[in-house]
């Protein structure tokens, strides 16, 4: 059986040290990348939220998505994802049932727990410390689920009684399918209890992606949208005809990452400028600590790991997010992983 290969863009935005970022293009160049990623076969082309990020140009992916389902035919386009604490129910419902009747029956609902930000941002974001600190995402889904019509009848009922005429429109267009997205087992386990689709972000996570996706396969119950459980690994790729050329653009990768976990501002820096920067011993530190989450290489060599990786984890779709500098290299990588897959 053919593996599922979808998408996971963060619209990365490029530059030199010191010159200005160029939103504009990076937003331009990440349609195309959707347009060549429904042609080549990929299963679905998601857009993350990330807030303050000099390198991130996806801060809305509502936006994106309603206008790559414009530029595409067939391929599901959807949010990895939207974070849920940023917003309230009500208004994730209504934007998600408006692109559901723009695009319908291809459009994906990821949810996220985390900000996709710094913590000053996130308060920016939320309006109060209260709101911050609040510990009440699983609230707030159950909220969107039944102003989706996805609730427990009881509690739909529940909440007509208290809040009287309140209800998402469009009435007559149904929430999109929704996926809880994840970097530890929290999610995970919400996925299955819910009967949702579960995703797993091993392209930034600390924590091994075995764990919380066999135990989302094993504990799941069935949902309003899933009869049986669905898992998708996201991973991060670079891929090239050779290894070289592979290790050459993974550089500007490791610089971003190193700054920006390190405090710093920074576009995605050209490979030469990336391999000519001198790292600080913390930047090193951050280098050394991220450099083994990225697959790098040749399609055949990079085939292999994700095998590897999918046989461990047993799942269902891997989900590509591949983060160079230049917009022709990553639209051959995705080509090529593509050809690789007989996709």
């Amino acid at each position: 059986m053919q593996l599922p290969l979808s998408v996971l863009d963060l619209v990365p935005v490029v530059g030199r040290l010191g010159e200005s970022a160029d939103s504009s293009k990076a937003l331009r160049n990440s349609l195309e990348l959707v347009q060549h990623a429904d042609r080549l076969g990929y299963t679905r082309y998601w857009f993350a939220e990330h807030h303050n990020m000099p390198t991130i140009a996806s801060t809305t992916p509502e936006i994106m998505i309603a206008m790559a389902g414009e530029r595409t035919a067939r391929i599901r386009v959807g949010s990895g994802g939207v974070m849920l604490p940023n917003h309230s129910a009500l208004q994730v419902a209504e934007t998600f049932k408006m692109l559901e009747a723009l695009h319908p029956g291809r459009v994906d609902l990821g949810i996220g727990r985390a900000p996709g930000t710094d913590m000053a941002t996130a308060l920016a974001l939320r309006g109060s410390r209260e709101a911050l600190s609040a510990n009440d995402f699983p609230a707030q889904l159950v909220d969107l689920l039944e102003y989706g019509g996805r609730g427990a009848p009881s509690r739909q009922a529940a909440r007509a009684a208290q809040t009287g005429s309140v209800s998402a429109m469009p009435p007559d267009v149904i929430l999109p399918p929704i996926w809880l997205l994840g970097s530890s087992d929290f999610s995970a386990q919400l996925a299955a209890l819910l009967g949702t689709g579960f995703g797993f972000a091993a392209h930034f996570s600390e924590y091994p992606p075995e764990g919380p996706m066999l135990a989302y396969r094993e504990q799941f119950s069935p949902g309003p949208d899933m009869a049986r459980p669905h898992a998708i690994l996201t991973l991060s790729v670079i891929c090239a005809p050779t290894q070289e050329e592979a290790e050459r653009l993974v550089s500007s990768l490791l610089v971003a990452f190193a700054r920006l976990r390190t405090g710093q501002t920074s576009l995605l820096l050209p490979p030469e400028e990336a391999l000519a920067y001198r790292f600080s011993p913390m930047e090193a530190a951050v280098v050394d600590s991220i450099r083994g989450r990225h697959l790098v290489g040749t399609p055949e060599r990079v085939m292999t790991q994700i095998e590897a990786l999918v046989a461990r984890t047993r799942a269902d779709e891997v989900m590509i997010s591949t983060f160079i500098y230049g917009h022709e290299e990553r639209l051959r990588s995705y080509e090529l992983l593509a050809e690789a897959f007989g996709l």
